[in-house]
């Protein structure tokens, strides 16, 4: 089984997972015009992504950003297969992996990228005394790398079976010599191999990225004289989605997420998009010892409560889709769902007498109580999905406040939820929508060690999950799918995590294109077009 170890939990995407609006590739539509070299290419993200250490964070927008900047040995292209990227060729089981690194790599300061580079790496994220975020998500804890400068191939060990061991540790990004000598410049700069470097970073507005030179080892032989590659890509803030449609339409930047009300304007005037398919609605509850929540039954119960339907059709604002599990569907190598048939039906009335049952029954004031506390609960959701997850929010609380639950509502700025799920904040329920390619991605998020030494956020303890997960986890790739099932639907019957919504996120281009890929706009794929 993966484990989290003793890493912190610096907040998604996604994450890459943590509050990632995306997760996968493919595509539509088409643009005209043809790829220009040079000029500038401009994408408005929703938050600022905070620290830019790839190894500190799973913030989605600074795994945006950490893309430009950072390679890894293998890459995944917008169908989500596995391509060559830092590693001309590797290999693996579910407890060893080897990479060969291509010739030729160099770092933004001018210096080659060693096998010992890239081995000190892994063993940084593998160790959990770091506080790397990476720690059993990317590498399992206690991992161990060994390089051969001369043959340029690194060798990984694993302590304990990952199913999906080669794509997991080869998808880390891999920082330079100069940034594991002195991390602190990777805060607010870089030391990577990517075909960008970062040029200006001014926080809560922009992020300026120079295009590389010397550049020759990107995915699908990309190198820095493709035609249509900008000259410098600006990574502009802008939190107010109406205003990123605007600035959109206005041909002011270039791409723009747009899920909301603006959605309809903006596909109606533009010619080129790519989809995303993402989890968007997902209920968590912190299951800390003494909360009310921390009790399966009530959990249950407050999940029945529930019209998850009208919950999916607000949030998503008409446009979802029911999840068929943790993992996106047409991402990973799984299909089964594992959704159906686990969750309770909304019914108010059974709902209410399961929460008398366990013992919480309605005071004078409607409220419930047991032993003199009252069923008071603090959910938190992300202000940065608009009015949607607002609107489906205080839906949630009319169910819940109807059933006896006083419900207060917190809208949290991303940087605010890194602080909550760090376990800095008291929340007893939340919105928190976690996009994973893979089923072994979710593990460190959904058991072991809690912050502030884990990444176990809701203080899940599932005995049922972790048993189907440790038999999946010696099964390599999709012969462990069954498992992976059947721990999936050990979460849901416990309500351990509650997903109803999916939606397919739109990216709209304009005067540019792109293909997304692992979640995010990938680097090498941009054209300015003209």
């Amino acid at each position: 089984m993966k484990n989290a170890g003793t890493t912190t939990l610096a907040m998604a995407g996604a994450l890459v997972l943590a509050l990632t609006a995306c997760s996968g590739g493919g595509g539509t539509a088409g643009t005209s015009g043809k790829p220009v070299d040079g000029g500038t290419f401009t994408l408005a993200v929703a938050a600022d992504p905070g620290t830019l250490d790839p190894h500190a964070t799973t913030l989605s927008v600074a795994h945006q950003v950490g893309l430009f900047m950072y390679d890894s040995l293998v890459a995944v292209d917008p169908a989500g297969k596995e391509v060559s990227a830092l590693a001309d060729s590797w290999k693996s089981t579910s407890t060893t992996a080897s990479y060969t690194l291509r010739k030729g790599i160099t770092c933004s300061d001018g210096t080659p990228l060693t096998a010992k580079d890239v081995a000190d790496n892994i063993n940084y994220a593998a160790d959990p005394k770091a506080g790397s975020s990476m720690t059993g998500l990317y590498v399992p804890a206690g991992a161990k790398a060994k390089a051969d400068d001369a043959a340029r191939t690194v060798t990984v060990t694993s302590p304990g079976p990952d199913a999906f061991l080669g794509r997991n540790v080869g998808t880390l990004p891999i920082v330079c010599r100069k940034g594991l000598t002195d991390r602190s410049i990777l805060k607010q700069g870089g030391s990577g191999t990517g075909l960008f470097t970062l040029t200006e970073a001014v926080a809560d507005d922009h992020y300026t990225f120079t295009r590389r030179k010397d550049y020759a080892w990107g995915p699908a032989g990309v190198k820095a004289d493709t035609k249509g590659l900008p000259d410098t890509v600006v990574l502009k803030v802008v939190r107010n989605e109406a205003t990123a449609a605007n600035l959109l339409l206005a041909k002011q930047i270039n791409a723009a997420l747009i899920t909301g009300q603006d959605k309809t304007r903006v596909e109606s005037r533009l010619d080129f998009k790519r989809a995303m398919h993402a989890p968007l609605g997902e209920l968590w509850f912190n299951q800390r010892r003494g909360a009310a929540t921390a009790d399966p039954e009530v959990r249950r119960a407050l999940t029945q409560a529930l019209d998850l339907g009208q919950l999916r059709k607000v949030i998503t604002n008409g446009g979802g889709e029911l999840p068929a599990g943790m993992v996106a569907k047409g991402q990973g190598p799984c299909s089964e769902d594992t959704l159906a048939g686990t969750l309770p039906d909304h019914d108010r009335a059974t709902a209410e007498a399961a929460l008398d049952n366990a013992g919480w029954t309605k005071g004078s004031d409607g409220v419930r109580q047991q032993d003199g506390k009252k069923l008071a609960l603090t959910f938190y959701y992300p202000t940065s999905r608009g009015a949607p997850m607002q609107n489906a929010a205080e839906l949630l609380r009319s169910f819940w406040q109807k059933a006896g639950v006083k419900v207060t509502l917190r809208g949290a700025a991303d940087s605010q939820f890194d602080q909550v799920l760090s376990g800095q904040g008291s929340w007893d329920a939340m919105f928190m929508p976690l996009s994973v390619t893979l089923p072994t991605q979710a593990v460190p998020f959904v058991s072991g060690a809690t912050p502030p030494n884990g990444n176990n956020f809701g203080s899940i303890d599932n005995p049922q999950y972790d048993a189907h997960v440790k038999k999946a986890s010696a099964l390599v790739g999709a012969k462990g799918c069954r498992e992976w099932a059947a721990a999936e639907k050990a979460l849901f019957q416990r309500a351990d995590v509650v997903p109803f919504a999916d939606l397919a996120t739109p990216v709209f281009g304009n005067g540019a294109t792109f293909d997304l890929a692992d979640g995010a706009i990938a680097p090498t794929s941009i054209r300015v077009v003209g």
